[in-house]
């Protein structure tokens, strides 16, 4: 019964109240999961589309799972908010138009909307009649932090769903448990992936990806002999790097259009390179969060050596780069550079050239540890 909710991992209670709920047709039309970064709340919410939109309930293998599954079934539709302060009205319109529709391959349409307690009451208003009355089969699935972040009016139309912090620790140990690595390779992909154990285990078993996280590494550790321009080479090679397995994406979604021509009218096509486009979106955000979460876990790295606490460091292969700079860093302005790298993370999230973000975040770097122009 129900393979796809294997996946979920770490959040044992949430695993079995949606395989009961699937198992005695109890689906709802909402939900609301809650927890914090990292607990595995939109694999859960997949995991749930897959069991909701398959025949046999989640068989995983069918053609309708593996769809789900690769983020690219034409009724499974994400959203996550498009404005610099949250959700536009005009968004949310978009998903009440849609809700409108009939589903395009299915019988039945799943919608996860992240972040949701960035649903403003103007947005949220032109959204409620739609969430607590769905023309159809619809089955809405929102993501927020906290119940208590999320407006009132949508947590009284939803059954709320609550996932428990899963410590790092324990995080790695699932994943090395369930992968094979090593301890050492499950705690990097833990913090290079923000805590998510999802995103984390196919970072660990990427090849690609551990090689972009030891280019990243290289990088950090050349900006001391590095002028302007190299600063800005080493930008760019990133950014290249950071975008090469959206190439994968693009060969997927191309596949998918290209199977659907036959039978999608064309309004069903339009709205089918809508929802690619904010996939490959989606996608390209994810690949640079990636970069800023290895800078951040260096830069936290050389803190906690600098702090005396050289046994909390993660990247232990970079331990000898790490302690060079911890003889030249402060706590005060390492602290600072995780703030600017918070913040290039949040710009990049609302469509802030990344280009000028990870060359200023180099220059910061470079500033803020080794000085204007210092040398080892």
């Amino acid at each position: 019964m129900a393979d796809v909710f294997e996946g979920i991992l770490g959040q044992p209670q949430v695993r079995e109240f949606l395989r009961s709920t699937i198992e005695h047709n109890r689906v709802s039309h909402a939900y609301l999961f809650t927890g914090p970064a990292g607990s595995n709340k939109t694999a859960a919410a997949y995991a749930f589309a897959q069991a909701i939109i398959c025949a046999k309930k989640g068989c995983g293998t069918c053609d309708e799972c593996r769809r789900v599954k690769r983020r690219n079934h034409p009724d499974v539709c994400y959203y996550a908010p498009a404005g610099a302060h949250g959700y536009l009205v005009e968004q949310v319109r978009e998903i009440v138009a849609d809700a409108s529709m009939a589903p395009i391959r299915a019988k039945h349409k799943v919608y996860i909307l992240d972040r949701v307690d960035q649903l403003g009451v103007q947005a949220a208003n032109a959204f409620l009649k739609t969430l607590e009355e769905p023309e159809g089969p619809i089955t809405f699935i929102l993501l927020g932090r906290t119940r208590e972040g999320v407006l009132p009016t949508l947590v009284s139309r939803c059954q709320v769903v609550p996932f428990r912090h899963i410590p790092a620790s324990e995080a790695a140990g699932i994943l090395s448990q369930n992968t094979g690595v090593s301890g050492e390779r499950a705690r990097i992909a833990i913090e290079a992936c923000d805590g998510s154990l999802t995103k984390a285990i196919a970072f660990a078993s990427s090849s690609e990806r551990m090689s972009f996280r030891s280019r990243i590494m290289e990088v950090l550790r050349l900006l001391p002999q590095s002028d302007e321009r190299d600063v800005l080479e080493y930008a760019q090679d990133l950014l290249e790097r950071a975008k090469a397995p959206l190439d994968e994406v693009r060969t997927a979604q191309a596949e998918e259009l290209a199977d659907s021509q036959e039978f999608l009218a064309a309004s069903a096509l339009k709205q089918l390179e809508a929802r690619n486009k904010r996939a490959l979106s989606a996608a390209t955000v994810q690949s640079l969060g990636q970069m800023t979460s290895i800078i951040r876990s260096w830069l936290r790295d050389v803190l906690m050596v600098v702090s005396g606490a050289p046994e909390r460091v993660v990247n232990v292969d970079e331990i000898d780069s790490i302690r060079l700079v911890a003889q030249n860093a402060t706590p005060a302005l390492l602290m600072e550079a995780l703030r600017q790298t918070q913040k290039a993370d949040e710009a990049i999230r609302y469509n802030v050239s990344p280009e000028t973000c990870i060359d200023v975040l180099l220059f910061t770097i470079r500033k803020a540890i080794y000085g204007s122009g210092c040398s080892y």
